[in-house]
């Protein structure tokens, strides 16, 4: 007689954050931001295109955007959470080890739109034309980058016995691996709600329904990216509420709530004062004709055609 065996149902966790390539160590929470840079990078370059710009000119405004981002959100990683790195037993230069994990999203933004804005003014953008056009892509990345946390097993909700439960293990966080019991086999801490799964499908959404609206609709310079803020922030007040992993609190609540909330509001606020704005566009270089001139300078030694009289009646 066979016995039916049930087997449990989770999502599982990778349980190395990291591959070693002789003396070079590959974390893939770097892999993951990375390719949430590429991703969003190639789709605002398309969209800053359809409003008048270049690629060149996108790539020159990403190469300020980025770096400034990244030491943002880093900066906002470290002190919204300095108990990671400072005090007794703890290692200050952690703070520095980035590729670890370890990213503020709203301080990416912040600096990184003052990288954006630097960049905009070299490139001869509007401001408002460029940010635009990175709102979708700029989800898309987010969405990507979640995915680090993932790999490093971390940032994951309450305690859960739904089908979908994340499987999560106790990682090392110095070799990337996981740390094994006694039988050689990982270490299992629980399961609980992926909220890294739940964001990334939110920003995803969040990010074609910006592309669907700014198609329809003439949107204002600057609403595209006002509409950015709202979605973004609407999920992440509903995912931190769900987030289990210690966090400073404010009146009971973590940080990154109160910071979700209180954008939410300034999002709405700004949409409704930039949405009736005519739609933001990057206006032709002065030093080339506009697109779609037929305009052909005469040739250096070619006459001008003659004049034909017209008889006066």
């Amino acid at each position: 007689m066979n016995t039916l065996v049930a087997t449990e149902l989770f999502f599982p966790s990778p349980v190395a954050s990291a591959i070693q390539l002789g003396p070079l160590t590959i974390r893939f929470y770097a892999l993951a931001i990375l390719a949430g840079i590429v991703v969003g990078v190639w789709l605002t370059a398309r969209r800053l295109r359809d409003r008048g710009g270049t690629t060149s000119q996108t790539l020159d405004i990403v190469t300020w955007a980025v770096p400034f981002g990244i030491v943002g959100g880093r900066i906002y990683h470290v002190i919204t959470d300095n108990q990671l790195y400072f005090g007794p037993g703890r290692d200050p230069w952690g703070a520095f080890r980035i590729w670890e994990g370890g990213l503020g999203i709203w301080g990416a933004v912040a600096l990184g739109l003052v990288g954006a804005l630097i960049g905009a003014r070299r490139a001869h953008v509007p401001f408002a034309a460029f940010v635009d056009a990175a709102a979708p892509g700029l989800l898309i990345a987010q969405g990507l980058g979640r995915w680090g946390n993932w790999f490093n097993n971390e940032l994951y909700g309450e305690p859960t016995d739904l089908p979908w439960k994340l499987q999560i293990h106790a990682m090392d966080p110095v070799t990337g691996q996981a740390l094994t019991g006694t039988d050689g086999t990982p270490q299992v801490l629980g399961y609980f709600h992926p909220t890294f799964l739940y964001e990334s499908l939110w920003v995803l959404a969040a990010a074609l329904l910006l592309i669907f609206l700014d198609r329809r609709y003439t949107l204002g310079a600057g609403s595209v990216f006002a509409l950015y803020i709202v979605l973004y922030t609407a999920g992440r007040f509903a995912f931190e509420l769900m987030r289990s992993d210690p966090a400073n609190l404010i009146l009971g609540l973590r940080v990154n709530t109160w910071v979700a909330g209180l954008l939410f509001l300034a999002g709405l606020v700004l949409f409704q004062q930039l949405r009736t704005r005519p739609r933001s566009t990057v206006p032709p270089s002065p030093k080339e004709p506009a697109s779609g001139s037929s305009t052909v300078p005469p040739a250096p030694n070619e006459p001008a055609p003659p004049v034909k009289e017209t008889p006066h009646e």
